[in-house]
């Protein structure tokens, strides 16, 4: 694995204990779906397609999934149930969308980009801010200069969080206070990178429900008033989502993708929740690559996401 075996061995137990529901609760149901059971059948196929609805994957890539399996079933004849956890593993990461960071360090953000600009979006609940403090966190312990626009200012609380947060880091975060033009605040936080040279800006936008029309228009505002500073700003949109609310969270998906150029995901609270295939659902319905997963409370516990370690600890029994 050379200088990028990025995923240390603290690492592996961290994901491996935040996926511990997950794997707990699909496992149970695939060791009952085959109970008695030496060949793959029509029952055995039924059970599994059930098996991963209830583990909110989704129905259309769990009819993927059962599809893909299906022609397996078929050109071997006979498979036998042995080896159905193989066969699942290799069809469920062929499905998730890499995000290129498989090979890289962590916390990699390209060179060619400065400031590299991530606007960061979702609905009030889902560990918005949490997330928008450990990442700064993460980027600041990667040697990187890190600045937050607390644009979020529908709410006085979601400005005071996001300047604790800076406080607990140590990183710069521009505000001007509630009820302020949230463009206003993209625009003097990238202002002020740019003057200072910082490496990556993080833009924190209102959580408002994500069905309202005004959240489209809001975004884009910001989106043209940033890119008065920089042309190509910003690099990243990412949405983030509470695992925990499986269904909820393809809802969501859904809604911003349809209001801004959504191109990465971070799934939150996947510890505790029995709904961690919904980060397979998500990835394949929208084609959007899930780039950072919560594993935990502690700063150390948001992780660049790698599919491969992903799926091998779902399967690690």
């Amino acid at each position: 694995m050379g200088i990028f075996s990025i995923f240390s061995k603290e690492k592996k137990e961290s994901l491996n204990k935040g996926l511990f529901v997950t794997k707990q609760s699909f496992f149970s149901k695939l060791a009952n779906a085959i109970l008695g059971k030496a060949i793959v059948d029509d029952e055995v196929l039924e059970n599994l397609e059930e098996i991963l609805l209830t583990s909110d994957v989704g129905v259309d890539t769990s009819m993927k999934i059962i599809e893909r399996i299906k022609k397996r079933v078929a050109q071997e004849r006979k498979m036998e149930t042995s080896k159905l956890n193989e066969i699942l593993r290799e069809e469920i990461t062929d499905l998730l969308v890499s995000n290129g960071m498989e090979d890289k360090a962590d916390f990699y953000l390209p060179t060619d980009k400065k400031p590299y600009v991530i606007m960061v979006v979702g609905v009030n609940g889902v560990g918005k801010t949490t997330t928008i403090g450990k990442l700064a966190y993460q980027f600041k312990k990667s040697g990187k200069s890190v600045m937050i626009g607390a644009a979020d200012t529908f709410r006085a609380a979601a400005v005071d969080q996001i300047k604790i947060w800076g406080e607990r880091t140590g990183v710069s975060v521009v505000s001007q206070g509630m009820n302020a033009d949230p463009a206003s605040v993209a625009f003097d936080t990238l202002k002020s990178a740019v003057a200072k040279d910082v490496d990556i800006v993080i833009i924190d936008t209102a959580g408002r429900l994500h069905n309202k029309i005004n959240l489209m228009n809001e975004l884009t505002k910001i989106k043209n008033v940033m890119r008065k500073i920089i042309s190509d700003a910003p690099h990243e949109i990412l949405l983030v989502l509470d695992a925990s609310t499986g269904q909820n969270a393809i809802e969501q998906c859904k809604q911003f993708k349809a209001a801004t150029d959504v191109n990465a995901l971070a799934l939150t609270k996947l510890d505790g929740t029995a709904k961690g295939g919904v980060a397979i659902g998500i990835s394949d319905s929208f084609q959007i690559p899930v780039k950072y997963i919560g594993v935990g409370e502690k700063m150390e516990d948001l992780q660049v996401f790698n599919k491969n370690e992903f799926v091998d600890s779902l399967f690690k029994q």
